[in-house]
């Protein structure tokens, strides 16, 4: 069966108004891919934007949607398509099953020279930016020829295989975490990507894995996934808890992967003097923080972390292997069609945790 002209896709035109149209299959040229979406899923930076949150643009951030545009960055995808080259370039051949990091890096900038190429300056992420990068939320989608690809073995399912992405992330804020033996570590957010770095910090062998959510069916599932404590805010004092498991110094690590404002607070107040604190959430507006308690108080070592550079190889391998598990993560499939349940769905966090599309059922 051949390749269609036209495919079924979301569309965004701005906050709340996205749109299910008929898109033309894109075509390739030199170096490119075309994939089949196999699967695709519903991030929580997609539903700030549907809801139009700071990730539009302010003051201090500027925009990084152009629409209209077609969503969606975490997929994995069969070939179905390669432009002149593109085999030699990507290593791939049709029928592959295939998933690309998420930003497409320019290869030119100061960042990508340096081998930082996930601080690219352009930042084209799929998803983000109309006729340079356009998303997975469509029956087919394609990889640019300076896209960064990687074959995905079938033993992994596809819609456990569209998590790739936010395992990648999840390792990444890990590894900038730099967590020691011994140490006592706070997740804070048990968020699909809360719960894979509960599980690639697990691996660091810590002294003390704490889960910390809102929601109590998430803390079972992180307590099934490794945690050794997993505890509500909303329903005890974690942060005088935390202080009371270390002799009243605080956790060593604190990794922020919720996206809520007051959790960036709570973890600074709950780390040790000297100790880790890891940004990794998307926040719908600033937040305050009293700056002399990073320096002059505990001298905080603060990372930021964003995306999954250097991750991908290791997602799919701990995928494969088993030793990180994506199917308690991944609760509910959807059609394509019904892309505004799932993003109600992720908005409102009560049943689901990973809710994937599948464009092509």
């Amino acid at each position: 069966m051949g390749i269609p002209k036209m495919m079924k896709a979301v569309v965004v035109y701005g906050p709340k108004d996205y749109r299910f149209e008929e898109r033309p299959v894109p075509e390739v040229g030199f170096g490119e891919v075309l994939v089949k979406v196999l699967a695709t899923g519903i991030c929580a930076s997609d539903v700030k934007t549907f809801y139009g949150f700071r990730v539009w643009g302010s003051e201090e951030i500027p925009p990084y949607i152009e629409t209209p545009v077609i969503p969606g960055h975490e997929f994995v995808g069969e070939v179905v398509a390669l432009g002149e080259n593109a085999d030699e370039i990507h290593n791939v051949e049709i029928g592959d099953m295939v998933v690309s990091e998420q930003i497409i890096p320019c290869g030119k900038c100061k960042h990508c020279k340096s081998g930082r190429y996930w601080l690219c300056e352009p930042h084209h992420i799929y998803g983000f930016k109309k006729d340079k990068a356009e998303g997975s939320w469509a029956q087919y989608m394609k990889f640019p020829s300076n896209s960064i690809i990687y074959k995905v073995p079938r033993s992994i399912k596809p819609e456990y295989a569209a998590t790739i992405e936010p395992l990648a992330c999840a390792i990444h804020a890990v590894e900038r975490a730099n967590i020691d033996f011994g140490d006592v570590v706070v997740i804070g957010g048990m968020g699909p990507i809360g719960l894979f770095m509960l599980q690639a910090a697990k691996m660091k062998n810590p002294d003390l894995l704490i889960a910390l959510d809102l929601n109590p069916h998430r803390l079972e599932i992180a307590k099934n996934l490794g945690a050794d404590i997993a505890m509500n805010p909303s329903e005890e004092d974690v942060i005088s808890k935390v202080i009371k498991l270390t002799d009243g110094y605080g956790c060593d690590v604190y990794i922020e992967a919720s996206g809520a404002n007051p959790s960036i607070k709570q973890g600074l107040q709950m780390v040790r003097k000297g100790g880790n604190l890891v940004i990794f959430g998307v926040y719908p507006g600033p937040t305050s923080l009293d700056w002399s308690v990073v320096g002059d108080v505990k001298e905080l070592n603060i990372f930021g972390a964003h995306l999954g550079p250097y991750c991908y190889p290791k997602a799919i391998k701990y995928l494969q292997n088993g030793k990180i598990k994506a199917e308690p993560i991944v609760t509910h499939k959807l059609p394509l069609e019904e892309y505004l349940k799932g993003i109600e769905m992720v908005h409102e966090g009560k049943e689901s945790i990973k809710v994937i599309l599948l464009p092509n059922v």
